[in-house]
């Protein structure tokens, strides 16, 4: 099993202490969370994509390309690149260039995004953004394989022999499909051949584990060898302590703030009291052998090969935060890489030779 720790780059207050960095200080914590994750071990970073408040993610291939200088080995992620929202060339060209400025780490996880605001920045309707994504993608697809393309595009001017540049780096890089309940996401993955990561946040594992049956279902369909196919899931929290008493009352203050905001923001409330959160959700908070044994049991139900946790502290004191990385990698990775499969593909990058990024000085 892989292990990637991503980060939406949500700017928002502090959820226990009320403090509020500022832009720059947000940024400057997202850079050393990544250096941190490749000194800790972890096999990818991510940096989500979202348009609205409270984030300030909106433009992941600067942020992956200051933290390509900065780092050597661990492969870069988005989480996810909004293909719906964007002009598939012009996203071609910005990965393109980050791809050979990693050396060929990057990996990308796709969807269609969500939240009303960024839909109207962009003029996206909900009846017409799956239809969007679909079609940025198969654009975005084609620029990566062919130096010319050809598309007669709904939601973009028409394409003929368009030259794309740079040629990349990876030929191809691999694409996720990520994806909460959508079967629309799952669809286009499983047509193509690509992996599917789930989202599997916000809601108790069975809605995430009746798309991941569906997808291998759909993955049968198209006639892609079942040997050949990679499912990754997400987190929603990580503490991990040396007890489960000491992981529940270190936590406590961070899930309670977040019920409240939780609450105050009208969102629904789907897991109402720690406890349940810790037993019910994604989420990996307890002693070493409870987060194994808690992968374990979604593993049974999904299958994954690559696993997310929350690179951001969100709310965890700094050293609390770290060391609870660093207990992960010590105690929980191994024994998960030991028991659990990789995923059914070289994780160097795909289709060139691995070549390490020199470290900027």
């Amino acid at each position: 099993m892989k292990f990637l720790a991503i980060t939406l780059i949500t700017h928002r207050p502090d959820p226990v202490t009320g403090e509020r960095k500022s832009t720059h200080e947000r940024f400057r914590e997202v850079l050393d969370d990544a250096v941190l994750a490749e000194e800790l071990g972890f096999d990818g970073f991510g940096v989500g994509e979202r348009h609205e408040r409270p984030f300030i993610s909106s433009s992941p291939p600067v942020v992956l390309s200051h933290i390509a200088a900065l780092t050597r080995r661990i492969r870069l992620f988005t989480a996810v690149t909004t293909l719906s929202l964007l002009d598939p060339v012009r996203a071609y060209e910005d990965y393109a260039t980050l791809d050979h400025l990693s050396g060929g780490r990057l990996e990308l996880i796709i969807g269609k995004g969500n939240g009303t605001a960024q839909r109207e920045l962009f003029q996206v309707t909900p009846e017409d953004q799956w239809q969007r994504n679909a079609e940025s993608y198969e654009v975005f697809r084609t620029a990566w394989r062919q130096p010319k393309v050809t598309a007669a595009t709904r939601f973009r001017p028409p394409l003929r022999d368009a030259e794309v540049w740079p040629r990349p780096f990876q030929r191809p890089v691999r694409v996720w499909h990520g994806s909460a309940t959508s079967k629309e996401s799952v669809e286009l993955a499983a047509r193509y051949g690509d992996p599917l990561f789930s989202a599997n946040v916000t809601h108790p594992i069975e809605p995430y584990a009746e798309l991941v049956r569906h997808y291998r279902e759909r993955w049968a369909h198209h006639g892609h060898d079942p040997a050949d196919l990679a499912v990754g899931a997400g987190t929603a929290g990580l503490y991990v302590a040396r007890t489960s008493q000491e992981a529940l009352r270190a936590y406590r203050p961070v899930f309670e703030a977040n019920l409240a905001f939780w609450k105050e923001a009208g969102l629904p409330v789907v897991f109402p009291t720690l406890e349940d959160f810790a037993e019910r959700s994604s989420a990996l908070v307890g002693s070493p052998q409870q987060v194994i044994d808690k992968v374990h049991r979604y593993h049974e139900r999904l299958g994954h090969s690559v696993l997310h946790v929350q690179a951001d502290a969100g709310g965890l004191p700094r050293h609390r935060h770290r060391a609870s990385l660093e207990l992960f990698q010590s105690d929980v990775a191994p024994a998960l890489r030991h028991a659990l499969p990789d995923p059914p593909f070289p994780w160097a990058p795909a289709g060139a030779e691995a070549v390490t990024a020199p470290r900027s000085r």
